[in-house]
């Protein structure tokens, strides 16, 4: 097929060799070969001149189309197989985004110079595809099955305040007195009010309560929860400094952890960009030594 449509471009067999760099003989006998296959006559071949037939005129259209779209996925696996450059959109949740991909980010682009980041912080779903993103790092369970995820992480999720509030309202021993507790939500999460715990037991409950306080900021709710104004339900990544440093407490040290993986979500298809790929690699390796528990 691309000898004939290069004979057709070029005007003849001679010069259709040179631009293929193969011999006359070997352009004639793909023509050849061509024609017998198909059963028809696609060149009218004179001592002087060289012109495609009506029908191979018409064979010549659609031969080009695919001849260029074979050119543009060859050059579609040898971009993909290059060094990785160009711009990388990325959603990513606030919190997360601020307290833990913002610091690493520096590495990354001093290790790959080409590229150039848009991290876009934000605290909904975003459709990848349609809104023109590369990838996304999400917590949780996740929801679109059509999209190719990693897993980059985990975080453990635990009910946290501070030393003061505990001291003023008591300590719940159990789940079912968070009813008399004053609770902080995440006003965000598409599951509204709804706590999803595990008893000592191993039962899983979900715990539908009331708060006074609902903000759609992390950082936020363990500002609160510092400040004594209630009970969060916040991840480790968020918790874990204040925690440590003793500005807050675990309500009910007696009920397992919660742990959530972090995913990189991006587009289906059998290749990743090499952009993609790159930041996926990089993001693994700088949180390996991370549990959820680590944060």
């Amino acid at each position: 097929m691309e000898a004939f449509a290069t004979v057709v471009d070029q005007g003849g067999f001679t010069d259709a060799a040179k631009k293929m760099g193969i011999s006359k003989s070997a352009v004639s006998k793909h023509v050849s070969s061509l024609e017998a296959r198909l059963g028809a006559r696609l060149l009218n071949r004179t001592t002087r001149r060289v012109s495609p037939t009506e029908i191979g005129l018409a064979y010549y259209d659609r031969a080009r189309r695919v001849l260029n779209d074979a050119g543009e996925a060859d050059a579609l696996v040898t971009s993909m197989q290059s060094a990785p450059s160009g711009l990388l959109r990325i959603s990513v949740a606030t919190d997360f985004g601020v307290n833990h991909l913002s610091p690493v980010l520096g590495d990354f682009l001093r290790e790959y110079p080409e590229i150039t980041v848009n991290m876009v912080l934000n605290n909904r779903y975003v459709e990848l595809i349609s809104e023109g993103f590369d990838m996304a790092i999400r917590i949780g369970e996740l929801e679109d099955s059509s999209l190719r995820a990693r897993k980059l992480t985990e975080t453990a999720y635990r009910m946290i305040a501070s030393p003061a509030y505990f001291e003023k309202y008591g300590r719940p021993a159990k789940i079912d007195d968070l009813n008399e507790h004053k609770l902080l939500h995440y006003s965000s999460q598409a599951s509204g009010n709804v706590w999803k715990l595990t008893a000592p037991s191993g039962e899983k409950r979900q715990i539908r309560t009331a708060g006074w306080l609902s903000v759609n900021d992390g950082q936020s709710l363990l500002n609160a929860a510092i400040a004594g104004l209630g009970i969060a339900y916040l991840p480790s990544f968020l918790y874990h400094d204040a925690l440590r440093s003793g500005l807050v407490e675990d309500a009910i040290p007696d009920l397992p952890v919660e742990v959530q993986g972090i995913y990189a979500v991006y587009p289906p298809g059998r290749f990743t960009q090499p952009k993609v790929r790159a930041f996926i690699d990089f993001l693994v390796e700088a949180f390996q030594d991370k549990g959820p528990l680590d944060w």
